[in-house]
């Protein structure tokens, strides 16, 4: 019985603890402004609007879209993006066409337009904006990681 309270009475110092630890740590997005006052709205970043295709970072990220998409619709009824990437819209739109996986159904059978599962583009296709991080990030993309690694080994093939 004293093992238990012992034990009990261990987890919850270590839980008031970690909360404590955990309230002086946490980094807030309202800054210093108080939960009862109103914090000034941050300004909305400008969206990259150059429609210049941009590096991807990892194998298999989802293109980012290179341009504004305010005000398309993309619902059951429509999806605006179709209008230029669909099959049918590259050759006169230019625009790169739906990656050939966004055919496939759930058992990997080629269909005639683009899955259901692929319809909603934002899912996974963001645009850019040119706004600062809002939390550190130390994510290194492969390519660095590769030259890292070719440096350290002192430059051979």
């Amino acid at each position: 019985m004293k093992r238990q309270t012992a034990l009990i009475a261990a987890i919850l110092a270590a839980a008031i603890g970690g909360a404590a630890l955990a309230q002086q740590s946490v980094a807030t997005l309202r800054g210093g402004t108080p939960l009862a006052d109103n914090a000034d709205p941050m300004v909305i970043p400008k969206v990259v609007n150059t429609d210049l295709r941009q590096v991807r970072n990892y194998p298999e990220q989802p293109p980012l879209i290179p341009h504004k998409i305010d005000g398309y619709q993309i619902d059951l009824n429509a999806n605006k993006c179709l209008t230029c990437h669909s099959r049918e819209a590259i050759e006169i739109s230019q625009a790169p066409m739906v990656s050939i996986t966004h055919f496939m159904s759930r058992d990997n059978q080629f269909l005639a337009s683009v899955t259901p599962r692929r319809y909603f583009c934002n899912q996974c296709h963001v645009v850019q904006t040119e706004a600062r991080p809002l939390v550190e990030n130390g994510f290194v993309d492969i390519d660095s990681v590769l030259e890292y690694v070719k440096n350290q080994q002192g430059g051979s093939d």
